[in-house]
């Protein structure tokens, strides 16, 4: 997976989940992590509902809703979440009159699971391993020539 940040970008992923999510590049690598994981869905549940709550317009909101409720939410998702009966059941209720609002425990719980859990594991893969690595190799050999 080709990244294009640099060392220091890198290695600030590490700060936060935020600052990773934030990063076009860190969230690249996320996902790829994720998906070797097999857990991909949570990433893309979230960023849907970032996406969502951007949305405008009255008619999209209904039909952006339903697309995030039917990849991620309602059984047998293609894509569903692990969130409690507690948070789905509201969902599921109330999916018929959408709020721009109306995913956010639910993101409250994927983001947490993430920060939580998939963040730490991605910061101690082979695979961030490597990008920071290679990074730190890469500025050694711009600043210093003759190595």
């Amino acid at each position: 997976m080709p990244v294009k940040s640099s060392a220091g970008e890198t290695m600030a992923w590490s700060e936060s989940v935020d600052t990773l999510l934030a990063n076009k590049d860190g969230l690249a690598a996320f996902r790829t992590f994720l998906k070797s994981e097999f857990s991909e869905e949570n990433v893309e549940f979230w960023l849907a509902c970032e996406d969502f709550k951007k949305t405008k317009s009255s008619t999209k909101i209904a039909s952006k809703a339903q697309k995030i409720y039917s990849d991620f939410i309602q059984d047998d998702a293609p894509k569903e979440i692990n969130i409690d009966f507690h948070t789905k059941t509201h969902i599921s209720q109330n999916i018929s009159e959408p709020t721009l609002s109306c995913f956010d425990d639910a993101q409250r719980l994927i983001y947490s699971l993430m920060a939580k859990d998939s963040f730490p594991r991605f910061l101690r893969s082979e695979a961030y391993k490597e990008l920071v690595k290679k990074q730190q190799n890469g500025n050694q050999k711009r600043w210093l020539p003759f190595l």
